[in-house]
């Protein structure tokens, strides 16, 4: 489809590509949790899922060999292998469209075109960032909840408010449901239990973002004390979330759990303990404008900048900037939630990533000749296709403005990166992002 078919009055904006500059602009000018992914391109021909596999390391070795064993065709020595973990990713479909009547629009319609143009992209934008958002957060939310409902009696069965991080565990480096064969130690109240069984709600209750709420089946009974409402939940496995005051649990937070610098350095430490490895020099910070404010009633904060002038960046801007080991990126697309049990209170979740944490798959095809030939109105721009269809409706009146991205996003664990390996890392199954909590 060539622009010949399109009316005269758009032929000049379709040539000198404002329409192009138009998308581009809207859909680069969103900094986001998108920004943290790899990209990596999806080929064609291998189905819906992509599963890629990740080598791990081997043990550090401290102990000399004997001199005695040093004889035969193997020097004594045992051969060891390296683990592997794997990671997949789903491709889906994602696209929306906007309609152009070229003569109800007549007064105003080559800039109600571009102005088309420029909403499709910022929208395509929101929607790639939310995405990303919600695959980055999804498996740092995972292995942390508390008791929903307290147990009238011992019993092995408990309610949960969020299931996730529960239900599958790792073995040889592929996720398989937790049973009796495949169990995950997990931690209620203040014992150690095993996990055997995972059943979510027929309807969800959770009051997590993207959570769902289930019954944890263990071993043994749980007893009352540990099953009580509110008490926390950990699987061993589970991520860090860092909360003021060693808060255990998202319900616990209190009014004056705000964000402090003590908390992000925290984050900091932790992502360093388990060598991960840092987006050019430093970590990524997102976080929404009422977080970044919250830092300057900090103590600690206001005693680094104590006797800094007017001419300091960080005053400047009215917000963070770079120190810290952070890179901070304000964002609207933050979780922001009401506080699951003191009412006009808000949670605020700001998330600390390094190199890694996220992947993205492009699939490749989206750009392919028969897909989007050379004289045809579909350009792929940072991966998403813009449309733009001819009039074909009777009265050859209609314009048809679209988008469309074909992809996922999913976040890699490192299983395999162990206090045998690295010796100060942790056993969290997802180590490349930190999630902090406060009130805000």
């Amino acid at each position: 489809m060539g622009i010949q078919n399109f009316p005269a009055a758009l032929q000049p904006i379709i040539q000198q590509g404002f329409l192009e500059r138009e998308f581009e602009t809207a859909l680069k000018s969103r900094l986001g949790y998108r920004m943290i992914a790899d990209r990596e391109e999806f080929a064609v021909g291998i189905g819906e899922t992509l599963t890629k596999t990740r080598a791990g390391l081997k043990p550090s070795v401290t102990t000399p060999l004997a001199a005695a064993s040093n004889t035969n065709l193997d020097n004594g020595l045992v051969s060891s292998n390296w683990g592997v973990e794997q990671y997949t990713i789903a491709l889906n479909f994602y696209a929306a469209t906007q309609d152009l009547n070229m003569v109800t629009s007549r007064v105003g319609i080559a800039s109600q075109f571009l102005q088309n143009a420029a909403t499709n992209g910022e929208q395509a934008a929101r929607s790639l960032d939310e995405l990303a958002r919600n695959a980055l957060f999804a498996p740092y939310f995972g292995g942390n909840t508390r008791v929903a409902t307290t147990l009238t009696s011992a019993g092995p069965v408990v309610e949960v408010d969020d299931i996730r991080g529960f239900q599958n565990v790792f073995v040889n480096g592929v996720q398989v449901p937790v049973s009796a064969g495949a169990p995950l130690s997990v931690t209620v109240g203040g014992d150690l239990y095993t996990l055997v069984g995972v059943v979510a709600d027929a309807t969800n209750a959770s009051t997590a973002p993207g959570g769902v709420s289930g019954q944890l089946t263990f071993s043994a009974n749980v007893t009352i004390a540990d099953g009580t409402a509110g008490n926390p939940v950990q699987a061993a496995t589970a991520s860090a979330i860092v909360r003021p005051a060693s808060r255990l649990t998202t319900a616990a937070l209190q009014a004056t759990d705000m964000l402090t610098m003590s908390s992000l350095l925290d984050a900091v430490a932790l992502l360093r303990r388990n060598a991960v490895p840092t987006v050019e020099g430093v970590y990524n910070c997102y976080l929404d404008p009422v977080s970044a404010r919250q830092l300057f009633s900090d103590a600690d904060f206001k005693q680094l900048f104590q006797g800094a002038t007017s001419a300091n960046a960080v005053f400047q801007q009215g917000m963070v900037s770079d120190f810290l080991g952070l890179r901070f990126i304000t964002t609207t697309e933050a979780y922001v939630q009401a506080h699951p049990s003191i009412s006009g209170l808000n949670v605020r979740r700001p998330i600390v990533c390094g190199q890694g944490a996220l992947i993205e798959g492009d699939f490749a095809g989206m750009a392919a000749d028969d897909v989007a030939p050379k004289d045809s109105l579909v350009q792929v721009i940072d991966g998403v296709a813009m449309v733009t269809r001819e009039p074909i409706d009777r009265l050859q009146q209609i314009i048809a403005q679209s988008w469309y991205w074909i992809g996922g996003f999913c976040a890699p664990s490192d299983t395999t990166t162990t206090p045998t390996t690295v010796p100060t890392a942790t056993n969290a199954n997802y180590k490349r992002a930190v999630m902090l909590e406060h009130v805000g």
